[in-house]
């Protein structure tokens, strides 16, 4: 299948399907995570590079609105230093003890900024967001041992229907070894126990050419084999998204925020390094979608991969070629 670039960049290539069912150009949000300048200095910096209007939720966490690039929150990546955000928190002693928590954590503690959903032909001037944090001085995954940040994408469904959620995974789970090759994952990941895959009898059970569940169907034996948001693609949020109820039976107490979107978890953000860019990372992403949508390659790589007998890594190589042609 073709490559075809975004009409504003050569850099960020475009989905095969750009639009979502409602005609509208699908979406992505972003997160990045890192450490160095506090949550207030990055988003007055964003605030100045940027515009917008700047409003503090806590002293750990802001949000920008109305920037060049659209909204941004920019906040301390520990729930418990958010009170606000916990049900049944109460003003008073709690959040005074969480703000001075914050201040002595921020040493410890990752930075997550989170943008708004940015439209995908768009997301080029993300990459402006990684400028304004070097110049912070915003440490990345290689600038300690000890440092395991991560970068995620949410990109939009294009279709909301079983077809599209059973091809997604299917073509994820086929890529996924070739996929942690390329991102090449810090080894502070591993000794910190970054995502898991996705267990092998799963990935055999829905690669088959066969496996078109309905939702219900799909949700179930998802759960079944991954009760759990430690996956390199969380579909909780999705899932929970298409059937609340479904999710909630088996994770009453787990947190998720229900949205249209896949949850793809990369395992470095190298935010210091001046030659990193999103743009790789999501161009991979796109070699996903690209297959997803090719039902017959899809099929044929597939029952390809249930004949294979050798290692993940032989699989890499293998589905590389795919990936390649």
């Amino acid at each position: 299948m073709a490559q075809t670039a975004l009409p504003t960049s050569i850099d960020f290539l475009a989905p095969p399907v750009l639009y979502n069912e409602q005609g509208e150009v699908r979406t992505v949000g972003v997160e990045i995570e890192f450490v160095g300048p506090s949550a207030e200095k990055t988003v007055q910096a964003l605030q100045e590079a940027l515009g917008g209007r700047l409003i503090e939720v806590d002293p750990h966490s802001f949000a920008l609105k109305d920037s060049a690039i659209g909204e941004l929150t920019v906040e301390l990546d520990s729930r418990i230093l958010h009170p606000g955000k916990s049900a049944g928190s109460q003003k008073g002693v709690l959040p005074k003890i969480a703000a001075l928590f914050g201040f002595a954590a921020s040493y410890l503690v990752p930075c997550e900024l989170v943008t708004a959903p940015t439209p995908i032909d768009r997301l080029q001037e993300l990459d402006r967001i990684l400028g304004i944090l070097r110049k912070l001085g915003a440490k990345g995954t290689q600038d300690a041992p000890f440092y395991a940040f991560g970068l995620h994408f949410n990109p939009e469904i294009p279709r909301q229907d079983a077809q599209t959620l059973a091809a997604f995974m299917k073509s994820f789970v086929l890529l996924n070894p070739w996929l942690r090759r390329e991102v090449s994952p810090d080894r502070t990941r591993n000794l910190l126990g970054f995502a898991d895959p996705f267990p092998a009898d799963y990935v055999r059970m829905i690669v088959s050419p066969d496996y078109w569940p309905d939702i219900p169907r799909f949700i179930d034996d998802y759960l079944e084999a991954n009760p759990t948001r430690n996956r390199d693609l969380d579909l909780l949020p999705l899932l929970h998204h298409l059937d609340r109820d479904r999710v909630r039976a088996v994770l009453p107490n787990e947190k998720i925020n229900a949205r249209p979107t896949f949850h793809y978890r990369l395992p470095d953000a190298r935010v210091s390094d001046p030659g990193w860019s999103i743009a790789p990372e999501w161009n991979r992403w796109v070699t996903v979608e690209r297959l997803a949508v090719d039902r017959e390659k899809l099929d044929m790589v597939g029952s390809t991969y249930l004949a294979f007998e050798g290692e993940d890594k032989s699989w890499a190589n293998v589905v590389e070629q795919v990936v390649r042609s």
